[in-house]
Order: structure tokens, then C-alpha cells, then sequence
């Protein structure tokens, strides 16, 4: 059984790719989905992200490929968190980047950096959908503070990231080497241009972190897109979908957030959890600033 297993990974591809499945692709996927065993993880024969094209049939790119596919495919928890997740955020988060003028892939990107938690939130000081740091938030116009951290506010992380990435590939002319620049910084991902005198991510020798990026992101792109050929199985009323709501304009101080709260309608663990970006009880607002809540539905 063993060898047949073996033989039947030789040529492989997934409901993604162009092209039709074979028999062997079938029997392969299948064992994925049904085995309780722990089994090599197809590889896709062609595979295109970001509406690029990954070379999956160069032996060393097909290698950082299947760790990523292993690696997500059996780490179970996170993958099926991810799955959960997904409904709450990634059809706003598409529209996003397609009204800044990034290819919507881009969403798998910040699945990458924060598995669709909103309020994620890492050892080194990142944190949001899109694990800014503080620095970098606010560098590119984020309020970072004690009262407001922007970096949790979806909407806004979203739109930057994205501006980040098209500058990003404006310089590079790659939405993969965009996405290295986010992870490694756009001024170190050039000086590896010019270093080793090439323009493709998968022509280029990174450091660890960086080399695996992109391939995650394809990984989770392949996972996430058909999750059943992985194994994952998640009945509709399992998924955690994006909730109605009301938005709320506030233009004056707030004295006291859970009582505010309560004169709308709700409470303050629902107001923090729909508007993770307020870090504080209260606030203070001399200038008279505009921000817009979101709340929900008035029963």
C-alpha cells in the first residue's frame, strides 16, 4: 500500500490549478481527506497566485512548497480556526484590496500573519489583521496610542497594507516580491535585487523566514480555497460569518465606554469586540474628531 501511495503522488494537481484531474490525483486527495494516517500532501502541477505563476515543477520550488502544505495541512487547530474564521472577514476584506488595486489574493496573505483573528497579537509587538508594527502603522498614517491602536481597526489596516503592497510592487513589478517586502521591508528586498541581479521571488536566495513566506501563502491559498481535499470538514453552522450591525458616529468625549454603551443598546465586551481598535475605558476627544462605531442591530 505503502508504494502504491508513493507512486500515486508522482503526478498531481488540485481543483485550483488549469487543467482536469487524473485518476491518481483522486486516489491521493482522498486519502488526505479520509485517512486518520499521516501521508504525503499532494503537489499542485500548476499553481498561479496573485495572478502569478509558481513554478512548482523546479524540484527545489516544488520541496518549499510541500513544507508549507505540510505544515498547514497538519496543524490542525490553527487550519480549522482559519476555516471558522474566514466567513467573518474575508468578503469585506476582498473588497478592500480590490478597491485599492490589489489582487484579492492578497487575503491569504493576511491569513498568513494573522489567521483571521482581528485582535491577534505577537511576542515582537505586532498586531491587527495585518500584524503592523507600531513603528510602521504609524508611519503610514495609523493612530497608534493609548486610547486608539488603528492597527485593529480592520477597514483602515486593510486599505494601508494594501497601499504598502501596490508601492511595493510599483517598485518591483512582482505582487510576490510585494509580499516579501512586507515581511522583510521594502528597502531589503530591493538591495537583494540589485545583490543578485534578479526580479523573481523564486529566483532569489532569502533568509528563512522570508523564503517561506510566499510559499505559505500559496499553501494557504491551496488549504483554505478547498478545504475538504485537506481533510477539513466544517458544516455552515460551524463557520463564524460576519454579523449585522449598525455604525455609530461619535464626535465628543467619552467619559465611560461601558456606560455609552449601555445607552445604545449594548454592553461593553460587544462594543470592544466589534471595535477591538478602542484600547481604552474612555476618551478623550478636545478636537471634536469623528469616529464611526460599529454596533449591533437594535433589537
Amino acid at each position: 500500500m505503502a508504494k502504491r501511495w508513493i507512486a500515486a503522488l508522482a503526478l498531481v494537481s488540485l481543483g485550483v490549478l488549469v487543467g482536469s484531474r487524473v485518476d491518481s490525483v483522486a486516489e491521493a486527495l482522498g486519502r488526505v481527506a479520509a485517512t486518520n494516517e499521516t501521508v504525503a500532501v499532494p503537489l499542485p502541477l500548476r499553481l498561479e497566485v496573485f495572478g502569478e505563476p509558481v513554478p512548482v515543477r523546479e524540484a527545489d520550488i516544488a520541496e518549499f512548497l510541500s513544507r508549507e502544505l505540510h505544515a498547514n495541512t497538519y496543524w490542525h487547530s490553527n487550519t480549522l480556526l482559519m476555516l471558522q474564521r474566514r466567513p467573518r472577514w474575508e468578503a469585506r476584506v476582498r473588497t478592500w484590496l480590490r478597491e485599492e488595486g490589489v489582487p484579492e489574493d492578497f487575503v491569504y496573505l493576511m491569513a498568513a500573519e494573522s489567521a483571521f483573528q482581528p485582535t491577534a497579537f505577537s511576542s515582537s509587538g505586532a498586531a491587527g489583521l495585518w500584524q503592523f508594527m507600531p513603528a510602521t502603522a504609524k508611519e503610514h498614517g495609523l493612530r497608534v496610542d493609548a486610547q486608539i491602536d488603528e492597527r485593529y481597526h480592520a477597514e483602515k489596516a486593510t486599505r494601508t497594507a494594501a497601499k504598502y503592497l501596490k508601492n511595493a510592487y510599483a517598485q518591483t513589478g512582482s505582487w510576490f516580491l510585494a509580499a516579501a517586502a512586507y515581511n522583510m521591508g521594502l528597502n531589503g528586498v530591493i538591495r537583494q535585487m540589485e545583490r543578485q541581479g534578479e526580479r523573481s521571488y523564486f529566483r532569489m536566495t532569502w533568509n528563512d523566514e522570508t523564503g517561506r513566506y510566499g510559499f505559505r501563502i500559496a499553501a494557504l491559498k491551496l488549504i483554505l480555497e478547498h478545504p475538504e481535499d485537506y481533510g477539513y470538514h466544517v458544516r455552515a453552522e460551524e463557520l463564524w460569518r460576519e454579523e449585522p450591525g449598525r455604525m455609530v458616529p461619535v464626535d465628543s468625549s467619552i467619559a465611560h465606554w461601558g456606560r455609552w454603551a449601555q445607552r445604545e443598546g449594548t454592553h461593553y465586551r460587544e462594543l470592544k469586540r466589534r471595535n477591538p481598535w478602542l484600547r481604552d475605558a474612555q476618551w478623550d476627544n478636545p478636537d471634536s474628531a469623528r469616529i464611526e462605531l460599529e454596533l449591533p442591530e437594535k433589537r
